[in-house]
Order: structure tokens, then C-alpha cells, then sequence
């Protein structure tokens, strides 16, 4: 499990990469100011759980089973929460309204904090 979620958070970080550079260039032209900082909101956030993955996928402190929830939660949240934010940020760009996928935004935000909480509660000793 281990192996896949480095890959995972490998992938994460690698397009995070590509998405950033593609709005710091490719976008500017196209979108507003404040679009493009929704834009790497998105970009941020999915690199943020890039370096979260990598520290699961790394960590002893965890079970496998605590793993292998947070990198589900994860993967979800990313998809969720920055590629809707991808989308809804260039939504003036393409022929397809983005706004009807907004609800999925904070689920996938939801989704990140749960994971976020499951690193809380299994990483920290309980106290006997």
C-alpha cells in the first residue's frame, strides 16, 4: 500500500506542477485575476495533500487500514475539491456551465478534513 500511495502523491505533486504552470501562463490571458486565484487555490491545495500523501505513504505511525482510508478520503477530496475548483475557475473559458458541479466542492473539502482528523486520532497515543 505503501508503493501506491508515494506513486499517488508522486502524480498528485507532478500535475499540481503542470496545472500551476499552465494557469501562471497558459491562463493568465484567458482568465481574470480573480479566476486565476481560484485557479491556484485549487493548484495549492492539491499540493498540499501531494506532501500529505507522501508522509502517509512514508509514516510508521499509522495501521494499514488507517492508510488506506486517509489515501481514499484524499484521492477523493483532491478530485472533488480542486478539480471542481479547476473547472468552476475556468468556467468562462469553455462552452459546458461548471456551476451545476459547485455542490461537489465542499464534499471534497469535507473529505480532506476527515482526513486529516483520522491522522489526528490514530497518530496520537491514547492514554491508558
Amino acid at each position: 500500500m505503501d508503493k501506491k500511495i508515494i506513486a499517488t502523491a508522486a502524480l498528485l505533486g507532478m500535475v499540481a506542477i503542470i496545472l500551476g504552470a499552465f494557469g501562471a501562463h497558459a491562463l493568465k490571458a484567458v482568465l481574470s485575476p480573480e479566476q486565476l486565484i481560484t485557479f491556484e487555490t485549487g493548484v495549492r491545495y492539491q499540493m498540499y495533500h501531494a506532501l500529505f500523501l507522501f508522509f502517509i505513504g512514508t509514516t510508521a505511525l499509522l495501521a494499514e487500514k488507517a492508510k488506506k482510508i486517509i489515501y481514499n478520503l484524499v484521492v477523493f477530496g483532491v478530485l472533488f475539491f480542486s478539480g471542481s475548483i479547476y473547472l468552476l475557475a475556468t468556467n468562462s473559458a469553455t462552452p459546458f456551465d461548471f456551476k451545476i458541479i459547485g455542490f461537489v466542492t465542499p464534499i471534497g473539502g469535507l473529505l480532506l478534513i476527515v482526513a486529516w482528523g483520522i491522522l489526528l486520532f490514530k497518530a496520537v497515543p491514547k492514554k491508558a
